[in-house]
């Protein structure tokens, strides 16, 4: 318990640090007003509490696979963003305690500080439709402690999956397609052990099943972790490097060998990209469950995954420190831009391939679009990133005041995509030419911010 207490508190003080106690603090309000406005929009369209819950559910647990990915972060790369600092985490060598119990605790802490900060916050949002007599505080509470078990779960499962990738590639593959096949052709089974049932429908036998399948993640991923060290990075010859550098120029080339040798390599990209594809599944079946609109899966996958290539910027971004540019003979405009091309080289790929899977279950025709979208409105992510965060976007997170303003700017195009989506079925053409020529503005304007960004990180980094 003294080595959770401590990580608390180093969780605590680090994000302090980065961003200031007051805009820290602040961030679970800001949570619990976008919770509660969307759950209210989504109340008042006439979608039942039942399908809101169920997406949130959903929500949460690809939420903690994102999270669960500190499999595919190393050590290396966390001092680089970090600076000259050494976590708990990483102190088995001079502390009396195993790797693997610290990788442990650092779960437990992962959980507790992640219920604290983002999901009490997201279950605060119900609260306006328990006062209005639609929920009990008993179901109130229930639904905190199965959300919180849902995000244990899926970063357990993250790390789990993990850690079987760094022993063995190919019993990763099959591991993942086991678990695939019995979800798609068993998924009241795959259901029933999941925090969910325990909320649905409340029994011994459901806490028994979705705890066991909990407790075994949160052992199975610290006892199978292998992190990849230093030394094991595969080293990049000059060779490597004069063939990626015929893809762009040298700021091209290095971002995509800093991707490919750390730990995960580019899968990570395609990973996170999964993941978004994951959401955007979900919500398109949720939501022709619950309503009788009929929405443009190509526009509603197009938007997601270009949206979510935000952490693709993470990636290309990685172990940047932003001072070390100014010993180069190179404006800041020329770093940008060779990271955008490593950063369209590393997504579009992944992108593609989910808008291909996608075929397996919708119209070739009504994909196609989001051929279109997801590159176009991915260079205005780019573009808008970039100039908020320059080559620092983990200190996004927790800066109230500028995460607001990116979830602005991400809503203004979002939201419009999401609604031409949503109007497909009643004006496919429209809907369609208007997603876009969204995107083409979008993109232009992503070019144009790219173009500030570059003259004003170079202006800030010299003063």
């Amino acid at each position: 318990m003294n080595v959770l207490r401590r990580m608390l508190v180093e969780e605590y003080r680090l994000h302090t640090e980065l961003f200031g106690r007051g805009r820290f603090v602040l961030f679970p309000l800001f949570v619990t007003a976008i919770a509660a406005g969307g759950i209210w929009l989504l109340d008042g369209t006439g979608s039942s509490l039942e399908t809101i819950v169920a997406g949130v559910f959903g929500l949460v647990f690809f939420f903690g696979l994102q999270v669960g990915t500190l499999g595919l972060v190393g050590r290396d790369a966390m001092r680089d963003v970090l600076g000259d600092v050494t976590l708990l985490v990483f102190s088995a060598r001079t502390l009396p305690v195993s790797r693997r119990y610290l990788l442990g605790v650092f779960i437990l802490k992962d959980v507790i500080y992640y219920a604290v900060f983002f999901l009490t916050p997201v279950v605060a949002g119900f609260l306006p439709v328990a006062l209005a007599g639609t929920l009990s505080p008993g179901r109130i509470g229930l639904l905190w402690v199965t959300i919180t078990a849902t995000f244990a779960v899926g970063t357990g499962a993250s790390l789990t999956a993990a850690g079987i990738g760094s022993r063995s590639k190919p019993a990763l593959v099959g591991v993942v397609g086991a678990v695939v096949a019995t979800v798609v052709s068993a998924p009241a089974l795959t259901r029933s052990l999941t925090p969910y049932t325990l909320y649905t429908a409340p029994s011994a036998s459901a806490a028994i099943r979705s705890g066991g399948v909990l407790a075994a993640l949160l052992v199975a991923g610290p006892l199978l972790f292998e992190p990849t060290t230093s030394s094991s990075l595969r080293r990049a010859t000059a060779g490597r490097y004069r063939q990626l550098r015929r893809l762009g120029d040298g700021y091209t080339a290095r971002s995509l060998l800093e991707v490919s040798r750390s730990s995960g390599s580019v899968w990570k990209v395609a990973f996170s990209l999964g993941v978004l594809f994951g959401v955007a599944a979900l919500l398109l079946d949720r939501l022709a469950a619950a309503t009788a609109l009929d929405p443009s899966p190509g526009i509603a996958f197009g938007t997601l995954l270009g949206l979510g290539t935000f952490t693709t910027y993470n990636w290309v971004t990685q172990v940047d420190r932003p001072r070390e540019y100014l010993r180069y003979p190179a404006e800041m405009q020329t770093v940008f831009r060779g990271k955008l091309r490593a950063f369209l080289l590393l997504s579009m790929p992944a992108g593609a391939g989910y808008l291909a899977l996608g075929w397996l279950w919708y119209p070739v025709d009504e994909l196609v679009v989001g051929v279109v979208v997801f590159p176009l409105v991915s260079v205005y992510v780019f573009g808008l990133t970039a100039f908020l965060t320059g080559l620092s976007p983990n200190e996004l997170l927790f800066d109230t005041p500028r995460f607001a303003l990116y979830g602005a700017g991400l809503a203004a195009v979002g939201v419009v995509l999401l609604v031409a989506a949503l109007a497909y079925g009643t004006a496919p053409r429209k809907a369609t030419a208007t997603a876009v020529g969204v995107s083409v503005v979008a993109a232009f304007a992503g070019v144009a911010v790219l173009e500030l960004a570059g003259r004003r990180w170079e202006k800030r980094l010299r003063n």
